[in-house]
């Protein structure tokens, strides 16, 4: 995307609050790989979803620094809960500080591990499902949430463009795009927001007669 247009979006987007900003400066500052983070404009699309969906419990899959669960926990319903996966231990104690600081880190609850493992011991319904982590790993992801997912529940992914690489041949994320493009059992989006987010939902069954 052309770099003014990219400029012109996050200008036109409401600016953080002053707790999830001061998130973002220490993940900047902290972090060698700021870029994991979320932009502003898919912070703000992941609040607008949860809030579309009114969300009372919402699932993300690689916590990173906290930043995103944080985000969503700011708009969920009263007595909502995010459920946030993070492999990393040193990435989960910073999330986990990150969460101390913040008023709505008491809405978020951490699990560390392996996510494939994890998400075999979770129950649903989740109204929203955010995955950013090994993007190698998204089609099991997408195995493993799907059944977690409420009939009007929503995933989304991110980074599903990997700056282009996805429409070369092999890419994995490509090949994931290709066989959600394909799969019968949802409908899907894919948006050019950031590095490309693409939304998932489960599609109605059939009616009968």
């Amino acid at each position: 995307m052309d770099p003014r247009i990219s400029r012109y979006a996050v200008e036109h987007t409401s600016p953080l609050d002053p707790g999830l900003e001061a998130i973002a400066r220490a993940t900047r500052d902290q972090t060698a790989s700021p870029g994991m983070m979320s932009g502003l404009v898919e912070a703000r699309l992941l609040q607008t979803l949860v809030r579309l969906a009114a969300a009372s419990r919402v699932l993300e899959v690689g916590t990173f620094t906290g930043f995103g669960a944080l985000a969503m926990a700011e708009v969920l319903q009263p007595s909502g809960t995010v459920t946030t996966l993070e492999a990393d231990p040193d990435n989960a104690a910073l999330a986990r500080a990150h969460f101390a600081a913040h008023p709505s880190g008491t809405r978020v609850e951490l699990l560390t591990g392996d996510a494939l493992e994890l998400l075999k011991t979770l129950t649903g319904p989740f109204d929203l499902a955010y995955v950013d982590a090994w993007k190698s790993d998204y089609p099991a992801y997408f195995e493993l949430v799907l059944p977690l997912l409420a009939a009007h529940g929503i995933m989304v992914f991110d980074n599903v463009l990997r700056q282009g690489r996805a429409l070369e041949e092999n890419d994995p994320v490509g090949a994931f795009n290709d066989m959600i493009q394909a799969d019968a059992r949802v409908g899907n989006a894919l948006l050019t927001v950031g590095d490309g987010v693409l939304l998932v939902w489960p599609r109605e069954p059939p009616r009968a007669g």
